[in-house]
């Protein structure tokens, strides 16, 4: 019944929220219920309970791999939004609060989510509470971004759906009686309707990749966000996205039992490399630092997808990446969102010197910019380092050398902005709206306990998410029938 709570605390939590009548103190529920989701998903990572193989929900190897990194993410997010929100009170964050909360719950059902068609409901629900928190700042651009994102998010919600039917579909073909659940469909193995079996694959990949932000379905990200609130676009980037990718690992486990899993793989493999590329090329040439970000966001969800790609030792590699992608991208945005509010601007036209005007966050955004590009001693290297290891192990020589390259030019792009940003002379902006931001603990902390657990994570992984991750992959794989 644990498990349960993780769904059930948040979910009550935004009820409470919207209930609650004092907007000062409302955001406490943020990290009241951060620190109780913490405390039972680390409880089951280490203790994780059975789950019936034909259950539609529980706490399974890969919610078990997954969702205790998004939870820390949200603790992180959390203590931040206190003294986030207190600086914004001239704004009521009821549904501010309460759509954050919501949207938590809803990714802890997805993740624990273990029947296709709950899964994708599960999935759209957190689409939809993520909407009025990328509204937060009631700019015409906020609206214009909010838009994008539900009209480019409502094709993959389309997408998605017609790639379940087509998947159930498939199942009846070969002879189910219509049990969706993913160990079901697994069990069918074969027997499942080829031609079903790849039409669905192709239509969840394009949704579910829609969601994850992967090119060229990523056209949303940039603007959302740009626009929304760094602990937003942190949740976003680590939270949101990492749904998506458990639905394509979900998905493609079913396509491998079916005998599909060559034409799967070099298909997650191409699009990944694409991303991947595409990313490479926008951050080469963008100014906008916080657009930069879901540049950079494209760039990960491409490494996933490409070390998903391989097998075994690649989704094992891509596992750890995930918790590596959460802690560091989750550090970038809530330094970003403290450079954004102090400089009153986020163009490298318009912003510059903010190592004078806001040297601790200045600091943990540069710290950020070397973890989330792989230089050690931080998490991304070692996990980045495995997902190469792992496509060579496998023959994918050339497919290596793209993904190398893939990962050089964003070094050069990353490192162009953030150190014109941060160096020079503060602009005559900056240096106006820089005093009116002080530089709490509240602001700076939780960044820098993202980038510690980076970098612990990366030195000293655990030997439970060692044995977390094994677990996952062995889930993943079910014996071809």
């Amino acid at each position: 019944m644990t498990q349960y709570f993780l769904i059930g605390i948040p979910l009550a939590a935004a009820l409470a929220a919207a209930a609650w009548p004092d907007n000062r103190t409302r955001p406490w529920l943020l990290p009241a219920t951060g620190i109780v989701h913490t405390a039972l998903s680390l409880w089951l990572l280490v203790s994780p309970p059975q789950v019936p193989a034909g259950a539609w929900l529980g706490f399974d190897p890969l919610a078990r791999a997954i969702l205790p990194a998004v939870s820390l993410l949200f603790l992180a997010c959390s203590l931040y939004g206190v003294s986030y929100l207190r600086t914004r009170s001239e704004r009521s964050n009821r549904v501010f609060v309460a759509g954050l909360l919501a949207a938590f719950g809803l990714m802890s059902l997805a993740h624990q989510a273990r029947h296709l068609g709950l899964l994708w409901i599960a999935t759209e629900a957190v689409t939809f509470a993520s909407v009025p928190l990328i509204h937060f700042n009631g700019t015409p651009r906020a609206f214009e971004a909010t838009w994008k994102y539900l009209l480019v998010g409502g094709t993959g919600i389309a997408l998605s759906l017609l790639g379940s039917f087509c998947l159930g579909y498939a199942s009846l073909q070969g002879g189910g009686a219509g049990d969706l659940t993913f160990a079901a469909l697994s069990a069918q193995g074969v027997a499942l309707s080829r031609p079903w079996v790849l039409i669905a694959w192709v239509l969840l990949l394009a949704g579910y990749g829609t969601k994850m932000g992967l090119a060229p379905m990523h056209t949303w990200k940039p603007d959302a966000y740009g626009e929304a609130p760094g602990m937003v676009g942190a949740m976003l980037a680590g939270g949101v996205t990492t749904v998506a990718f458990a639905a394509v690992l979900r998905v493609r486990a079913v396509i491998d039992a079916a005998g599909a899993g060559r034409e799967a793989g070099i298909t997650l493999m191409v699009i990944g490399l694409f991303s991947m590329v595409v990313a490479a090329l926008f951050l080469l040439g963008t100014r906008d630092f916080k657009r930069m970000l879901a540049y950079s966001s494209v760039e990960h969800m491409g490494i996933l997808s490409f070390a998903a790609s391989i097998g075994g030792a690649g989704v094992w590699a891509a596992l750890f990446h995930i918790w590596n992608n959460s802690l560091t991208k989750g550090s970038l945005f809530l330094s970003a969102g403290n450079i954004r509010r102090a400089a009153g601007a986020r163009t490298v036209d318009e912003v510059g010197g903010m190592s004078v005007l806001t040297p601790r966050s200045a600091a943990l955004f540069v710290t950020g910019m070397f973890a989330v590009t792989a230089c050690p001693p931080f998490g991304p290297f070692f996990s980045e380092l495995l997902v190469l290891k792992a496509a060579l192990s496998g023959g994918h020589g050339m497919a290596a050398a793209v993904f190398l390259g893939s990962l050089l030019f964003p070094f050069f792009g990353l490192t162009r902005l953030v150190f014109a940003i941060v160096d020079g002379r503060p602009r005559t902006a900056a240096r106006t709206a820089g005093k009116l931001f002080p530089e709490t603990a509240g602001v700076v902390v939780p960044p820098l306990i993202l980038l510690g657990l980076s970098v612990w994570l990366g030195l000293a992984t655990p030997s439970v998410l060692h044995t977390a991750w094994s677990d996952a992959v062995a889930q993943l794989t079910p014996p071809v029938k």
